[in-house]
């Protein structure tokens, strides 16, 4: 079937879509054990779990296992969601399913996370989502941070340890043309492949001069010193260092022309 896109068997194509009023009807009878409205509910909002797991499709993890991990965060969002806060479903549910998958990102990350900052970032994570119910939004750093009764600094960085990594080659901006990936906005211009070269170039070529001329010219041009200056710290003439320093500089500039 054309258009036809599965996940979990799930054809995405053909998912149900509630009205507000539906939604609401849902809900109540939900929360009052009707077994058959949760079904529905989970049923009519899996196109929200599928909008939300689209933000980590450039993880590099499966789409089905992220779609799986997504319904669980929608079931939570639905057994702890009160109908009688005035606020959408969805405004509540996204921020419980996004958490889910960054929980479950976490978890899965190659990168090793010290069990100190996991413990921090757990904890910061459970009381966001306890705040998302109290306030019917996401809280903000600062209302996590005096409810968990911790510095701002370190709850900003126990969240930073648990974050998934991003790929310099994942596209941040697309307008028809090549995509704009994070490599292109972090990108060295200074740093670049010929700097670099050039850089190997020149240390190959200082590497084959003798010692007293590595010295000179350390002196002259890295330490800024007069060839006056340079002379009385070998004690030798400045005639001397002069001729020493024109020498070491020939000596250098034909290694690289050869190379």
């Amino acid at each position: 079937m054309q258009g036809k896109v599965e996940i979990c068997g799930v054809n995405t194509a053909k998912l149900k879509v509630l009205t507000q009023q539906e939604m609401e009807s849902l809900l109540r009878r939900s929360k009052q054990g009707d077994v058959q409205a949760r079904e529905a509910l989970i049923e009519g909002n899996l196109r929200l779990v599928l909008s939300v797991i689209q933000r980590f499709s450039s993880r590099g993890e499966n789409p089905d296992d992220l779609f799986q991990v997504g319904c669980i965060g929608l079931i939570k969002a639905i057994s702890n969601f009160d109908p009688g806060k005035q606020v959408r479903f969805s405004t509540y549910g996204v921020p419980m399913i996004a958490g889910e998958v960054r929980r479950y990102l976490r978890d899965n990350s190659a990168i090793r996370v010290s069990r100190s900052l996991r413990d921090v970032a757990y904890r910061v994570l459970q009381c966001k989502e306890a705040l998302t119910v109290k306030l019917g939004r996401e809280p903000t750093l600062e209302e996590i941070s005096k409810e968990l009764e911790l510095p701002m600094e370190d709850i900003s960085e126990a969240l930073d340890a648990v974050c998934a990594p991003v790929s310099l080659h994942d596209p941040v901006y697309a307008d028809g043309g090549d995509p704009l990936t994070v490599m292109d906005q972090v990108r060295d211009t200074k740093n670049t492949e010929g700097s670099w070269m050039e850089r190997i170039t020149l240390r190959t070529a200082f590497q084959s001069l003798g010692e007293r001329e590595k010295t000179i010219l350390s002196l002259r041009f890295y330490d800024g010193k007069t060839q006056m200056e340079v002379a009385r710290h070998l004690g030798i003439s400045q005639a001397q260092v002069s001729r020493l320093e024109k020498n070491a500089i020939g000596t250098m500039r034909k290694s690289v022309t050869v190379s």
